[in-house]
């Protein structure tokens, strides 16, 4: 998130990475809320050994609005990293939040 066009386009404030632990591990904890991280996978199956996080494509998250109904809420998608966007990877990893949301 050091990008300032992602920073614009989430209006989202730059983190300390100390702040960026503070916030993944909050969210962690929440039961409101769900994140998966979008990889990569042409580039995680071309180049054996590479790193998942160099294979970081963007992430996905589920917020439940409606503790109560837990039919009720809103995804959210971004696909960070310039070179794979437009490849469809937002609409599966959108798909798969909700086939595992549904499965629970």
């Amino acid at each position: 998130m050091k990008s300032e066009e992602l920073q614009r386009l989430t209006a989202s404030e730059p983190l300390t990475l100390e702040q960026e632990y503070a916030m993944q591990h909050s969210w962690q904890e929440d039961a409101d809320k769900c994140t998966f991280i979008v990889l990569d996978a042409e580039k995680w199956q071309a180049q054996p050994g590479t790193t998942e996080e160099s294979c970081m494509a963007g992430d996905v998250n589920l917020f439940l609005t409606d503790l109560e109904d837990p039919t009720v809420g809103e995804i959210e998608v971004m696909i960070a990293e310039p070179s794979c966007r437009g490849r469809g990877l937002g609409t599966e990893a959108v798909l798969m939040m909700l086939s595992y949301e549904t499965s629970l």
